[in-house]
């Protein structure tokens, strides 16, 4: 643990200093992190004010509480390592992080948080003020704060693992676009991201609760706006630890097979 601590701020470091580097980029990403959420609320609060004040169970107040905790949750949670695996191998990179003495996954995990960390300095008072333009009100039990954080950390590590799966296509096909845009369609429709999952018909709630997206992303909001009773939060848990190794093992197989199929390029 000692040794991993070391690592790891080591990499913090230097996912900083390379942060600091792409200020501009960053901020281009964090308003696309901003505006798709955004654009959401704006058209369900419209839509709710349209219907006599409420779509479902979903009053004006909730949609724009639902979509500012999923900009928060997805921001948490998101990852972008399945757009740039695909370069690392057609350019040579990965024989670099093959030479170090630790799994290439670790540097990933450090650059992401760290980047996440930073500008969480910006996206939280961008929260805090679309709560206030919109006159947000939200008064969460203290059961589900206290559950969030692990829940939150449990949605990122799925996440994290599946999408560094996914990405490993790359070993086997170095145009990879098309996949990952195949992939964030069903993520967009099964998460909640798109409209909360109780709007969709109930075949659509069905199958969203056997794949891993809804616990990825609506898991942590629904709970966050107390759309939970104990019961689902223990099973949603365990729908997110099933994921969770299930990821686990597929990383694992996906990226041995990877290695051994691996053969160096570059410009």
């Amino acid at each position: 643990m000692t040794a991993f601590f070391s690592i790891y701020k080591g990499y913090f470091r230097t996912a900083l200093a390379i942060q600091f580097q792409y200020r501009i980029a960053m901020l281009i990403w964090l308003l696309g992190g901003i505006i798709e959420p955004l654009m959401y609320l704006v058209v369900w609060r419209t839509v709710a004010q349209q219907q006599g004040g409420a779509v479902g169970d979903y009053a004006v107040n909730d949609f724009v509480v639902y979509y500012i905790a999923m900009m928060l949750v997805n921001h948490g949670t998101f990852t972008w390592i399945m757009w740039e695996y695909d370069h690392r191998i057609r350019m040579g990179q990965f024989s670099a992080l093959l030479l170090k003495p630790i799994h290439p996954i670790h540097s990933d995990i450090a650059d992401n948080i760290g980047y996440k960390f930073l500008t969480l300095t910006v996206l939280g008072p961008t929260a805090a003020l679309l709560a206030w333009f919109f006159n947000a009100t939200w008064q969460p039990d203290l059961w589900t704060l206290a559950a969030f954080v692990p829940v939150l950390f449990l949605a990122f590590l799925m996440r994290f693992f599946w999408e560094w799966t996914l990405a490993m296509l790359a070993f086997w096909t170095t145009r990879v676009d098309a996949i990952n845009q195949a992939y964030f369609v069903i993520v967009l429709f099964f998460s909640g991201r798109l409209a909360p999952l109780d709007l969709f018909p109930q075949v659509v709630q069905s199958v969203a609760a056997i794949l891993p997206f809804r616990w990825m992303l609506a898991f942590p909001v629904e709970l966050l706006l107390g759309r939970l009773t104990p019961g689902e939060l223990l099973i949603g848990i365990g729908a997110q630890l099933f994921w969770l190794i299930a990821g686990y093992l597929s990383l694992q197989l996906i990226y041995r097979a990877g290695i051994r199929r691996y053969a160096a390029f570059g410009a």
